[in-house]
Order: structure tokens, then sequence, then C-alpha cells
């Protein structure tokens, strides 16, 4: 589920808890976690060295290392970062552990950056800096960032136009936009009062250039907020605190609910691009 925002504020936690910091050990307690390239490469990599930066492109973490590596983190449906100390019993599903030397505001000594994933599907790869673009090829396929580089209304515009897809299958194209899933997307739309369902191509110039404004103004609006936790609260950040920006959703798993926008409604739901999809009949065409 972690989408743009939900990473970023996942971002913004290792940035202050955990640069700088020698990793003295690591733990691998789930082969599948680190599938790509198998534990020896991930502990061999990681211990003695350092994170020196914290990065993202879209739903990718990205972490540099002072040996001329590189950590990158893809939570994907249940995954998660966590910090605490050792003292702190490590959740079920605990798959990697970083061990990370004292820091200034650890009062308890060395502490843990956890890699939490109960279904699995997220993953932890360590590589040489050089050599990502062969090891994580998605990720140099990615398409612009909207917080790192915005929304280009041409360039969107170019890409509904040439396709018959539904627009919200063009919002969650990776290769288009990178970061925005099914959630925001939903939200995305609703603000623009375009039905997920309408082909890209009759987008007009006028909701196109809506489409890039607000496609970054909700992002920012969510990481404000902390991202999405939704009933399932797998989502959270380093710490464990959960997201506010659910409580804004103005559509997205509102189905049968009066839309908050019209208070006409229902907002409906239907699967777009195999997703579930939420929208209002009244507000979206």
């Amino acid at each position: 589920m972690p989408e743009l925002p939900e990473v970023e504020t996942v971002r913004r936690g290792v940035a202050a808890r955990a640069l700088d910091r020698r990793i003295l050990s690591v733990h691998v307690g789930r082969e599948r976690s680190v599938r790509r390239t198998g534990p020896g490469p991930v502990v061999a990599g990681l211990t003695g060295a350092r994170i020196v930066g914290a990065n993202r492109h879209g739903k990718w973490l990205l972490f540099p290392l002072d040996n001329g590596g590189e950590m990158a983190v893809h939570l994907r449906m249940s995954g998660r970062l966590l910090v605490a100390a050792p003292s702190v019993s490590r959740p079920a599903h605990t798959h990697v552990v970083l061990v990370l030397a004292h820091g200034a505001d650890d009062a308890d000594g060395p502490t843990e950056l956890r890699f939490v994933d109960p279904r699995t599907f997220g993953e932890v790869v360590v590589y040489d800096a050089s050599e990502r673009a062969a090891v994580l090829p998605e990720v140099a396929r990615l398409g612009p960032d909207p917080l790192l580089h915005g929304v280009d209304p041409t360039r969107l515009g170019e890409h509904l136009a040439g396709t018959a897809r539904a627009v919200k299958a063009v919002l969650l194209d990776q290769g288009v936009i990178a970061g925005v899933g099914n959630i925001y997307a939903d939200e995305i739309l609703h603000r623009c009062q375009i039905a997920p369902t309408r082909p890209a191509r009759v987008v007009s110039h006028r909701e196109v250039d809506a489409l890039a404004r607000i496609t970054v103004e909700v992002l920012e609006q969510a990481v404000a907020a902390g991202g999405s936790t939704l009933a399932d609260t797998q989502y959270t950040g380093i710490d464990g605190e959960v997201g506010r920006y659910q409580e804004a959703h103005r559509v997205y798993a509102r189905t049968g609910e009066s839309c908050l926008t019209c208070g006409k409604g229902p907002v409906a739901r239907s699967v777009v691009a195999g997703r579930s999809s939420h929208w209002c009949p009244h507000c979206q065409t």
C-alpha cells in the first residue's frame, strides 16, 4: 500500500535517525526479503558501512553508503522500516535488521533499523552504486517524481493523448509519473472532476494542466500529514506513528457514502486497470 507520501515520510524519518551511523551488524531472517541478491551480499555490503544519504524516486528508497555501495528498499504492499532500541521486542515478520552504532540521541546505546514485512512482497537490495541500472532496471525506467521534478503538463498531455487507456491507468503507470498509487490517483482525479474510467485521450488541455498541478498539491498535502494509514494499519512511520491524511480522503474507500464535495453521491466503486477505484458520478465525468 505505501505510495509516494508514505515512502517520503519514511525517508525523512531515516534521514533524521539513521544517517552517518556505523552499521555494526546485519541480520537476515527471511531470504525472500533479500531475494534479488541473497543474504550474503546484503550482509557483506552493509556491515561496517555508514548510510550517508536518504534518497527516494517514486516508491523506491535509495540509501548511499560510504563504501561506494547503495541500499535500496521497496515497501510494496505491507513493508515498514522501523527504528527502535534493541531492548524493544522486534515485531513479528521482522526480516532484516541493521544494528546501528550509538548516536547522540540514543540514551541506551545502539539502535536498530528494522525491515518488517508481513506479506514479504517488499525487498532490501544492496549493490555497488555504479551498478544500480543493472541490478534495479525498474528504477531506471521510472518517470519523473512529482515532488522532485514536478509534473510537466506538456509531457503528461502527450502520454494521455497517445493512449486509449483509462486516465487512471495512465496515472498509475510508474513510467509516466513515479510514485502515484491507487489511493492518490483516486483523490487526484476527484479533485480534478475527472472520472477514473474516462479514456485518457479525451482529457482536455485545461484538465491536463489541472492534473499536473493537483497531483503535486495532493501529494505535498499527504506528506505534510504523514501519509495515509488505513484500517489495516500496515503503514506507519519509522517510530510507529500513523499517518493522518486518510482523514482528508474525499472518495477513497468511501463507497456508498455521500460525496463530501457535492453532497450528492453516493461514492461509486469500479475496477479500473485492475484496481478498485472510488469516485463520485456527479462530480466526476
